[in-house]
């Protein structure tokens, strides 16, 4: 019987302990993995975040983390201590998760369409305007703001790393902002691409006449790009650097063992310890207050504007080809790939059922792959000079 009470009194203690933050963080990992599994937006990345901001906010349970009591030296305990320490402060699960990605990406597209490179840059507009919108708050510092400002890059991984060197407190909000609407291209996109082209522009065809890339470009082209990078911003080249390596083994064709390891259990493995770690930084009295909001709506901010700023460029490369050039091909100068080039596709289609785009938008798309990694090196050659 007094084990019994004891086990009541236990369980109305952790009760009380329950705030109106931890309930709240609760419900949004709740609507993560909701998102995940009823709608299918991202589930390897929803899912495990959405139950690490569960886990996190349990009374009692020990398996929250406070970055701001982390970053002020207080001792802090916790079953995911460990995957923080060496995974997200050493930067070592974006770095890996880029290997994986790089294994993955196939820049044939973009090789044989050298211009999308301009199409990839201007994808990488909202990055600085709200990087100054941040600062124009004057609730966040310079480092602090451009931490936020790289959410616009749509690269969860390049995020983190960024954050981790700049603004480590607010890797949380950062994270789930740039994963979350990453996994929200498909509904954020399509209603700016309409509204900023017309459907003449959008019926626009472009036939697709590839020019044949070589082995040797494929193999050279990682290599090139990682030595131009560490050359223009040495800060950006551990992530292209990882980046091309997995792109390299990729296209040397003799690892392939290697490359299934990359793009499946070495990704699929680092996705789930990254992405409950995140969520589990997720704790509700360091989280759910008004410096996040802030941060959620310059990310989603920064998204539109890179969306818009692509298709802007777009136009005027409508313009300037004489009617050639579709416009919407700007929206997929993102980093979220493959997503943004399918998006674009999907409208295009809209328009004309015969009109296919895909693999225009798949080379702009690679392009903002790498242009949000050199955004991302340009924004911390910066801050940390």
């Amino acid at each position: 019987m007094q084990i019994g009470l004891g086990s009541l009194a236990s369980l109305g203690t952790n009760f009380s302990q329950m705030s109106w933050a931890n309930l709240l963080m609760m419900a949004v990992g709740g609507l993560l993995i909701y998102l995940a599994i009823v709608k299918e937006y991202e589930p390897v990345l929803l899912i495990p975040i959405g139950a690490g901001a569960i886990l996190a906010n349990i009374p009692g349970a020990g398996m929250g983390l406070d970055l701001r009591a982390i970053m002020a030296g207080e001792q802090v305990e916790g079953v995911f201590l460990p995957l923080y320490e060496a995974g997200i402060e050493t930067e070592l699960f974006p770095l890996l998760l880029f290997i994986g990605i790089g294994a993955l990406t196939d820049f044939g597209p973009l090789l044989s369409n050298p211009r999308m490179v301009l199409v990839g840059a201007a994808g990488q507009f909202g990055i600085f305007l709200v990087l100054l919108l941040a600062l124009a708050t004057g609730m966040f510092t310079l480092s602090e703001a451009a931490s936020i400002g790289i959410i616009g890059a749509i690269d969860g991984p390049t995020s983190i790393f960024v954050a981790s060197k700049l603004a480590p407190h607010l890797i949380a909000p950062i994270a789930v902002a740039a994963y979350t609407y990453m996994s929200l291209v498909p509904i954020i996109q399509p209603p700016i691409m309409r509204l900023l082209t017309t459907r003449r522009e959008r019926a626009v065809r472009m036939p697709y006449a590839a020019r044949v890339v070589s082995k040797r470009e494929r193999v050279l082209f990682p290599i090139f790009v990682t030595l131009l990078t560490g050359l223009i911003a040495s800060q950006a080249s551990p992530l292209i650097g990882f980046l091309m390596f997995g792109n390299l083994m990729r296209e040397s064709g003799v690892v392939d063992r290697l490359v299934k390891s990359a793009g499946n259990e070495l990704a699929n493995i680092t996705t789930i310890f990254l992405g409950i770690t995140i969520g589990a930084t997720m704790v509700g009295e360091s989280f759910a207050n008004l410096q996040t909001l802030i941060i959620l709506v310059l990310g989603i901010l920064a998204f539109m504007l890179d969306t818009a700023a692509g298709i802007l460029f777009g136009k005027l490369l409508y313009l300037i080809t004489h009617g050639q050039f579709n416009p919407l091909i700007g929206a997929a100068g993102i980093s979220a790939f493959p997503m943004a080039a399918r998006v674009v596709n999907k409208v295009g289609l809209e328009e004309d059922y015969d009109n296919f785009l895909l693999m225009h938008a798949m080379g702009a798309n690679a392009a903002g792959q790498v242009a949000s990694v050199i955004a991302g090196g340009i924004v911390l050659a910066l801050m940390l000079r």
